[in-house]
């Protein structure tokens, strides 16, 4: 696998970053992979250090910064709308920017969502799907999300993030920590934060229609851990019963972090599915 790189895309007015790896022969279609919304999220700290070298062993793995995250712009919320529409005109404008559609996607929580939001509105940009606690069933803020919606900018409210995303035995790596904690501060971003919290709040969940999310006819994996503390298992089932091409896995001893995790067996398991071995 040749090395990671760093790029910049305009989508939607605003810049969007992201990090890509090829392999010498590529093989099958790009798969991009987007994070989940909590603070301090971005395309580098959930993917890059583990599951993105494993995936990219035969294709293109891309991984982006969602608005208002990572390294991507983060418009002044005066001006924008950081609900969760324009995280979906976002990703359409981002496979169209790098013409890599319909492209295989692995959406975590709220990038879940996003995907499958993408799916409905724009099916002829998305190949196969892969759900990994996904949100958009979800019609409750309360549970371990108030970890994310009442996040205080501190490094104690950034351990409560992480120990809300992953299972009870996990212990956090503290440099992952100050990663996501320096990322949450700046200014920008904190105030897009904020704001993209606030919506979520505002609107009761990032759920999506059930008739909506069962009109998606795509090849979709919904991946869960048993211990999600964010996305419990009963939600995984309720994607099964209403996505008609739907496969499900849930994995033992695992929160809402499968790729960090367990990334082995997240990479060993979305392989599978994509090359269709089930």
């Amino acid at each position: 696998m040749a090395g990671l790189s760093s790029n910049f895309v305009d989508t939607c007015g605003y810049r969007t970053h992201f990090i890509e790896a090829r392999p010498v022969r590529p093989l099958g279609q790009p798969l991009l992979l987007v994070h989940g919304g909590g603070a301090g999220a971005d395309a580098r700290g959930n993917w890059e250090q583990l599951a993105l070298p494993l995936l990219a062993t035969s294709r293109r793995v891309i991984a982006f910064d969602l608005v208002g995250f990572g390294h991507s712009d983060a418009p002044d919320p005066e001006r924008f709308d950081y609900g969760p529409e324009s995280r979906v005109d976002q990703m359409i404008a981002f496979i169209e920017a790098l013409d890599i559609g319909p492209v295989d996607i692995v959406g975590n929580s709220m990038g879940g969502r996003t995907t499958l939001a993408t799916a409905i509105r724009r099916p002829d940009l998305v190949g196969d799907i892969v759900l990994m606690g996904s949100a958009g069933v979800d019609r409750s803020m309360g549970g371990a999300l108030a970890a994310l919606t009442g996040y205080d900018f501190t490094h104690a409210g950034m351990e409560r993030i992480v120990a809300a995303l992953t299972n009870d035995g996990f212990i956090a790596d503290p440099a992952m920590i100050q990663y996501r904690l320096d990322l949450s501060l700046r200014p920008a971003h904190a105030k897009a934060f904020g704001a993209t919290m606030k919506a979520l709040k505002e609107r009761g969940g990032l759920w999506i229609e059930d008739a909506q999310i069962a009109s998606v006819e795509h090849r979709t994996l919904v991946l869960n851990g048993k211990d999600d503390k964010v996305v419990p298992v009963e939600h995984a089932i309720k994607f099964l019963r209403l996505l008609p091409n739907s496969t499900g896995v849930i994995l033992p001893h695992c929160g809402h972090w499968a790729m960090i995790e367990h990334p082995h067996k997240f990479a060993n398991i979305v392989t599978a599915f994509l090359d269709q071995k089930f």
